[in-house]
C-alpha cells in the first residue's frame, strides 16, 4: 500500500511515496528549503510544492511536525514559525493538498518507523529515538507503545536547553570536531539515561549517515547505542505510516 509522507524540518521540506507495508519509499525523495520565515502558510505552500512534485495526492497524506502535536493541532513550535502554535495543521494542510492530512511530531513518526521496519523492530523495554538535526527530537517506546510528544531535546542540561548544545546545528555553527560534539551528545545521552533508563537508543536524524565518525567516541553510557536503520527517511515513512493507520488501513505501527 502506497501513502504519500512529508517530513517538515527546520532547515528542509522533504517528501515521498511510501510503501507502508515494506517501510520503503517507492521514489527518490524531493526537498525544498523550509521557508524563512517559516509561517503556516508558507510552509504549507512547500509542503503541497513536495507532494505536487510526484503529481496531485489522490489518497491520504502524511506529515510530520517539529512540535508537539495533538489532535492534528500544533501546540508548539521550537525552530519554525511561533504563528503555528495552536494551529490546526492538519486543516491547513489538508486545504492546501484537497485531502486529508495526518499531522504528527516528527520525532514520533522516525521513532515509529524504526520500531516496525528499522533498528528498534522487536525490542521490549524502554526504547528511545532520539533525532539529530536543526533541533534533538525525541519518541519513547514502551514494549513497542509509544509515549507521544515526549521532547527531551528541550531537558535543562548544565543550565542550557540540550538541543542547543547537542544538536547537529550546534555542531556547524560552532565548527565542532567529531570528537568535541561526541562528548556533547554523550552527555545528554547519560542525562536521559538516568532519567529513563532505556534499554536501547536509536540515533536518528540525518547525522545518523555518519554514525562511524561519533558513535563509537561515547562511553559513559550504559544503554546499546545505534544508528537509524531508516537514516534520514524515517519520518518520511513514520509520517506515511501514521496517515495510513488514521485512514483505518491494517498496516503494521510498531512491534515489540
Amino acid at each position: 500500500m502506497n501513502v504519500f509522507g512529508v517530513d517538515i524540518g527546520g532547515s528542509g521540506i522533504k517528501g515521498a511515496p511510501v510503501d507502508v507495508t515494506r517501510g520503503e519509499l517507492t521514489e527518490e525523495r524531493f526537498k525544498v528549503l523550509t521557508p524563512r520565515p517559516a509561517t503556516p502558510d508558507a510552509v504549507a505552500a512547500c509542503v503541497r510544492q513536495v507532494v505536487e512534485h510526484f503529481g496531485r495526492p489522490s489518497g491520504t497524506v502524511g506529515v510530520t511536525f517539529p512540535g508537539v502535536v495533538v489532535g492534528g493541532t500544533t501546540r508548539t513550535a521550537a525552530n519554525v514559525d511561533k504563528a503555528w502554535v495552536g494551529w490546526d495543521a492538519a486543516w491547513l494542510l489538508g486545504e492546501q493538498l484537497g485531502v486529508p492530512v495526518t499531522v504528527i511530531n516528527d520525532a514520533d513518526a522516525a521513532g515509529l518507523a524504526e520500531m516496525t521496519h528499522g533498528a528498534g523492530r522487536g525490542r521490549k523495554g524502554t526504547v528511545i529515538m532520539l533525532t539529530f538535526g536543526t533541533g534533538i527530537g525525541s519518541a519513547v517506546f514502551s514494549d513497542g507503545r509509544l509515549v507521544p510528544n515526549t521532547e527531551l531535546g528541550h531537558l535543562e542540561l548544565q543550565g542550557h536547553d540540550a538541543e542547543t548544545r547537542a544538536s547537529t546545528r550546534a555542531k556547524e555553527e560552532e565548527g565542532l570536531k567529531w570528537h568535541h560534539w561526541a562528548r556533547r551528545v554523550e552527555r545528554y545521552l547519560a542525562h536521559v539515561e538516568m532519567l529513563f533508563s532505556p534499554e536501547l537508543f536509536i540515533i536518528g536524524g540525518g547525522v545518523s549517515r555518519k554514525a562511524n565518525k561519533f558513535l563509537p567516541l561515547i562511553e559513559g553510557v550504559s544503554a546499546e547505542i545505534v544508528p537509524a536503520e531508516l537514516e534520514n527517511n524515517a519520518g518520511i515513512v513514520g509520517a506515511a505510516m501514521a496517515a495510513a493507520a488514521a485512514a483505518g488501513a491494517a498496516v503494521p505501527v510498531s512491534a515489540a
